[in-house]
């Protein structure tokens, strides 16, 4: 849209792009290939977690440095998390095309709020391309952040599965933190709420190291929540976040127990598999597949307190928090003192709801596409 119908936004101007190797247009090339052929002036690059090429790991701090055309690459995912002075000198305008994957915790989203207050702060408009909401803007779950937890995966007091595309949220952000940025965002055409993205005719390209494919971003919002254990989330293995276990884990029996829950939209199948980095690498693992049957009545955060809850019922004596990292994603302790009070999950995921009445009431002023 940038390309075929506002370049008057970035026309002899010196931008800033925040961007990284999702951001592609619909024949895979670079966004920021595709800007420079249109004489954009590209005088600065941001990248955010695992790097502008999209490589680095998971948490691993990024280095400053230069693309093949000599430009700054500066990485927000480092040394700081939002572009300093020094970094916007001489800039114009400030350009943000990131991919996201509808979940709290996925740090672009963060990354934006970082963008937003840099831009406001140094009175540099902020024009936001937008791409879809891959797992659907239809659907909201999840508690909100405490107040006192946030942190750089829980930014902002959105529940775990907000609905909104980063245009969208970007207004939200803004509105919310009284930043008063000078923000511009080119919508998208044709998106709809209730599309997933392989319904958008686009081809994926893995968000990040571990997001490989669609079926990874639809579970990604509950399963993520296991990196608050000692369980592995199936890193370094071909299935991330579709897959879960440990040496220690009985997966028939787990396998059982999920499927005697009749839990809306998934099937769960015993596996075994060996990782080959992150936790447990090198151990084989006892664990369950997760297979979607049904994308439209899945609930993923609630699917993960269901994880949770019944690896700690089965194995109360292996079973262990990494507790300061789980209450930051789910958003404080109340989640996790109640799964250790014995609360069904459903019982948990049932006291959300009038949170989540609330922010889907509240963002319907910054929705840009129909429902």
């Amino acid at each position: 849209m940038l390309l075929a119908e506002r370049l008057d936004l970035v026309r002899g101007r010196r931008v800033g792009l925040v961007t990284h190797a999702a951001a592609v247009t619909p024949d895979l090339a670079l966004g920021a290939e595709r800007l420079r052929a249109a004489g954009v002036q590209l005088a600065a690059l941001f990248g955010p977690e695992h790097g502008i090429t999209g490589a680095a790991a998971e948490g691993a701090s990024v280095a400053h440095g230069r693309d093949s055309a000599g430009v700054p690459v500066y990485s927000l995912y480092g040394a700081t998390r939002e572009p300093t002075d020094e970094m916007l000198a001489g800039l114009d305008l400030l350009l943000f095309d990131m991919q996201d994957v509808g979940a709290r915790y996925y740090t672009y989203l963060s990354t934006l709020l970082s963008v937003l207050r840099a831009a406001a702060r140094a009175r540099l408009p902020l024009v936001v391309l937008d791409r879809p909401n891959p797992i659907t803007g239809a659907a909201v779950e999840g508690p909100l952040v405490t107040p006192g937890y946030e942190s750089f995966v829980g930014a902002a007091p959105l529940p775990v599965r907000h609905g909104l595309t980063l245009g969208e949220a970007a207004g939200w952000l803004d509105a919310t933190f009284g930043l008063g940025a000078d923000l511009t965002v080119v919508a998208m055409r044709g998106w709809r709420r209730s599309m997933w993205f392989d319904e958008t005719g686009r081809l994926w390209v893995p968000t990040s190291p571990a997001m490989a494919h669609l079926t990874a971003a639809a579970l990604y919002p509950g399963t993520c929540l296991l990196e608050g254990t000692n369980l592995s989330v199936g890193r370094g293995t071909a299935l991330p976040f579709e897959i879960c276990g440990a040496p220690w884990l009985d997966g028939e029996a787990l396998a059982a127990r999920l499927n005697a829950r009749g839990l809306p939209g998934v099937r769960f199948r015993p596996l075994r598999f060996v990782p080959l980095g992150s936790r447990f690498a090198g151990q084989e693992c006892g664990g369950v597949q997760i297979h979607v049957l049904s994308r439209a009545s899945l609930r993923p955060v609630a699917l993960g307190l269901e994880l949770v809850a019944a690896v700690r019922a089965q194995h109360p004596e292996a079973f262990g928090w990494e507790a300061e990292h789980f209450d930051r994603l789910i958003g404080g302790p109340a989640v996790r003192e109640a799964i250790e009070g014995g609360v069904p999950a459903d019982e948990i995921a049932a006291q959300w709801s009038a949170e989540e009445a609330a922010f889907d009431s509240a963002r319907r002023q910054h929705l840009l596409y129909p429902a």
